[in-house]
C-alpha cells in the first residue's frame, strides 16, 4: 500500500484495515499452536536437535542402553500422561554396580529370565526434561519407540544432551 493510497484511506481506516489483517493472521495462526502435537526431543547443550519424535497422550518409550560396566542391557520407560513425562518402570538383568531397587520407589518383579522390572515407579520427571550423559557406542544409549530402536550414541556421543518433553498441556521452558 502506497503513502498516497494510506492517506486517500484516512488515519481511521488505515487503522482499522491493519487491525483487521492482524487479527486475521492471529487468528489463523492460534489454532496451529494449539493443534501442535506433543512431541520427544533430544538436544545437544547448543540446543542442536539430535532426534524428535510425536508423543501424543498416553504414548509411552524407554530409554535403553548397555550397562558401562557389564554390558547388561538397561530400560527406565516413560509415559506420556496428562502432559507429564512420567517414569513408570525400570528394567533391570541383574544387580549390577549403580542398579538395584529402591524400596518404597515402585515394586520390584521378576522378568522371569534372572532379573527384574521395577514396576510402578510413576515418578513425573521434574520439568519434563532431564540431563543425559550419552555413552560411547558400546554403551550406545537408544531411545525405544513403537518397535525402533533410535541410537542417541551414534549422533552424540559422549556430549551432554536434554531429553524433553513438549506438550501443548504444559508450559514450556
Amino acid at each position: 500500500m502506497t503513502h498516497e493510497s494510506r492517506r486517500a484511506l484516512g488515519p481511521a481506516t488505515f487503522r482499522t484495515l491493519v487491525l483487521g489483517l492482524a487479527l486475521a493472521i492471529v487468528s489463523t495462526a492460534v489454532p496451529a499452536v494449539a493443534d501442535e502435537l506433543a512431541r520427544l526431543e533430544v538436544r545437544g547443550e547448543d540446543d542442536r536437535l539430535i532426534l524428535t519424535l510425536p508423543m501424543p497422550e498416553g504414548e509411552r518409550w524407554c530409554l535403553e542402553w548397555n550397562h558401562s560396566v557389564t554390558g547388561i542391557r538397561v530400560q527406565d520407560c516413560y509415559r506420556h500422561l496428562a502432559g507429564q513425562m512420567v517414569l513408570e518402570r525400570s528394567h533391570q538383568p541383574d544387580f549390577a554396580a549403580g542398579l538395584g531397587h529402591v524400596p518404597g520407589r515402585g515394586r520390584q518383579v521378576s522378568d522371569g529370565q534372572g532379573g527384574y522390572w521395577i514396576e510402578e515407579i510413576d515418578e513425573p520427571v521434574p520439568g519434563n526434561r532431564y540431563r543425559l550423559r550419552v555413552g560411547s557406542p558400546q554403551v550406545d544409549h537408544r531411545l525405544l519407540y513403537e518397535e525402533r530402536r533410535l541410537s542417541i550414541s551414534d549422533k552424540a556421543a559422549g556430549e551432554r544432551v536434554i531429553i524433553h518433553l513438549h506438550s501443548p498441556t504444559t508450559i514450556p521452558y
